[in-house]
C-alpha cells in the first residue's frame, strides 16, 4: 500500500515510546511506535503534522509506518525503516544470545565447583586424619553405628575408623556424615 495519509500526533507516551495519530480526513486513530518515527527532527510533539502509511502489525492491528514530518523527502522503498522485521529478529536473537551467555557462565561455574571439590575433600580428609590420637581417649565403641547417633564430626570419624559395622560413609571417601556433621551446615 503506497497511499500516504496526513494526520496529527494526538497522544504520545515518552516512557513507552508510542502514541496515536489522528488522520486529517477522519477515521480511527492509528497507533505509531517510536521505531517508525523519522530519526531527524527531534522527539515527537503532540499536535505536530505527519504523513504516514498504514500497515498491519504482528498482532493484525493497524499501525503507522514510514512516518514523515512535513518537508521531508519520501524515503526510498529499498531502505527499511527502523524497527522492521530485521530489528525484531535482532531483538529475538539478542534474547537467545543472552540466554546462551548465561548458560555458558553457569556451566563454567559448575565446572569450577566440580574442579574444587577434590581439593576441598582432600583438606577435610587430612584434617580428620590428623586428629585420631587426640580423640581416642574421649570416645569408645559403644554400639552406635549411624550419623544420627553422633554429636560431631570428630566423634563420627573416631567411630568410622575404630568401630565395626558403622554406616556413616555412604560414598566411601573416608569422610563420615558429610551431610550432617563433617561438611554439612551443622559441621563441628
Amino acid at each position: 500500500m503506497d497511499t500516504r495519509i496526513d494526520g496529527k500526533l494526538k497522544t504520545w507516551n515518552d516512557e513507552k515510546g508510542f502514541g496515536f495519530i489522528t488522520p486529517t480526513n477522519g477515521g480511527q486513530d492509528i497507533f505509531v511506535h517510536i521505531s517508525k518515527y523519522p530519526r531527524q527532527g527531534g522527539k515527537p510533539v503532540i499536535g505536530e503534522a505527519l504523513s504516514f502509511e498504514v500497515a498491519l502489525n504482528t498482532d493484525g492491528k493497524k499501525s503507522a509506518v514510514n512516518v514523515q514530518r512535513p518537508g521531508q523527502a519520501k524515503s526510498a522503498k529499498s531502505k527499511p525503516s527502523r524497527g522492521t522485521a530485521g530489528s525484531e529478529a535482532r531483538g529475538k536473537g539478542s534474547f537467545f544470545g543472552t540466554l546462551l551467555s548465561v548458560c555458558f557462565v553457569a556451566v563454567l561455574g559448575y565446572m569450577g565447583y566440580l574442579a574444587l571439590q577434590p581439593k576441598l575433600k582432600g583438606a577435610q580428609v587430612q584434617a580428620i586424619q590428623s586428629s585420631p590420637a587426640t580423640i581416642a581417649g574421649r570416645f569408645s565403641c559403644d554400639g552406635r553405628r549411624f550419623c544420627s547417633d553422633m554429636t560431631s564430626c570428630e566423634e563420627a570419624t573416631y567411630f568410622l575408623r575404630n568401630c565395626p559395622n558403622t554406616e556413616m560413609d555412604g560414598d566411601g571417601d573416608g569422610i563420615p556424615c558429610e551431610s550432617q556433621w563433617c561438611t554439612g551446615p551443622f559441621a563441628k
